[in-house]
């Protein structure tokens, strides 16, 4: 084929594509290849530009005559793995194009999906199995006993409880998700929102043997969802007054400078036992757990701080984490007020 018209030819290609001739030389190569293999590609052999044995098989059974194929194909880039889909299709004259399609989120994102429903499944699978055990046992070796049908009654309340919880965060968590890109634009105030979260969970923090502090210099106004905010505040301070132990909780409602302009800062500090460094990072991630065991006692559903951080992005600002094990732990949320 003629070179002029293979340059043509990759120039109308939007995704990497590369032209490779006999004896697996590259030909031509388009802007968007450069910038994905780097520079001086052409006439070097396909191994030396790309190290991928199945891309090198395609190419040599598609210049033997062979039909159209698509390779999957794990590049190295700036330190992470992209993975691209690439179709290998005959030129004639033992000249064949490869085009490159990034399919890296897609991938995530499937995975992403096998995993929410691995874990969802996990997480409903325990109460479940609890309630059908309790009700074949109330429906005969219990049926005649009051005080045992009492007990495993209870705890079938705490179970359907449990998953009535995870269902609710899941349609909360679906519900941010679908919004996210949609900024709110009502005005809200926000040390009014936080006062509120305070007073509901006064029981909880009197229960816990906590006392919530909140310190403001005065009221906030800025653009947010009020119910979202609420639920923000309600997750970080109970977390904090079910986690941090009988000290001191406090809310702190303060502003910063940030390179988006001027921004509230609203800091929920405990005096717990704290969070080791290499937990912190996955933190916001679908049914992440610190300790499985103790926030499943205390009815947590693993999605809280997921929530938090989807509500977070919504309104433009951002989560900080902060933990020295001993210490306590801080969480700081950020909100713009421009």
């Amino acid at each position: 084929m003629n070179s002029d018209l293979i340059v043509c030819m990759l120039a109308g290609i939007p995704l990497p594509a590369i032209a490779v001739g006999p004896l697996d030389r590259l030909l031509q190569v388009n802007e968007a290849a450069l910038g994905l293999l780097g520079e001086g590609l052409v006439g070097r052999h396909l191994a030396l530009a790309i190290r991928n044995p199945a891309l090198l098989k395609a190419v040599a059974e598609v210049q033997a005559g062979g039909a159209v194929q698509e390779v999957r194909c794990v590049l190295s880039r700036e330190a992470r793995e992209e993975i691209y889909l690439v179709t290998v299709a005959g030129l004639g004259e033992q000249t064949v194009l490869c085009v490159f399609r990034d399919v890296s989120e897609e991938e995530r994102a499937g995975q992403m999906r096998r995993d929410f429903v691995a874990n969802v499944s996990h997480e409903l699978r325990t109460p479940l199995t609890a309630l059908m055990g309790f009700i074949e046992t109330l429906r005969f070796a219990a049926k005649d006993d009051p005080v045992a049908r009492e007990r495993f009654l209870g705890i079938m309340e705490q179970e359907a409880g449990r998953m009535n919880r995870l269902v609710q965060d899941l349609l909360h968590l679906s519900r941010v998700e679908a919004e996210e890109r949609v900024r709110p634009r009502e005005r809200v105030e926000l040390v009014g929102i936080i006062a509120g979260v305070v007073d509901t969970l006064a029981p909880l923090a009197e229960a816990s043997g906590a006392r919530v502090a909140v310190s403001a210099a005065g009221p906030v106004e800025l653009a947010g969802d009020g119910d979202q905010l609420t639920q923000v505040f309600t997750n970080l301070i109970e977390n904090a007054v079910k986690y941090g132990g009988a000290g001191e909780v406090r809310v702190t409602v303060g502003f910063e400078d940030t390179i988006r302009g001027r921004a509230v800062r609203v800091e929920v500090a405990d005096e717990g036992e704290g969070i080791s460094a290499v937990h912190i990072p996955r933190l916001t991630e679908r049914f992440y757990r610190v300790d499985s065991h103790r926030s499943r006692e205390k009815g947590g559903t693993g999605l809280g701080l997921a929530i938090v951080k989807h509500i977070v992005s919504r309104h433009r600002g951002w989560l900080r984490v902060e933990s020295v094990v001993g210490e306590g732990s801080r969480f700081s949320v950020v909100l713009p007020l421009g």
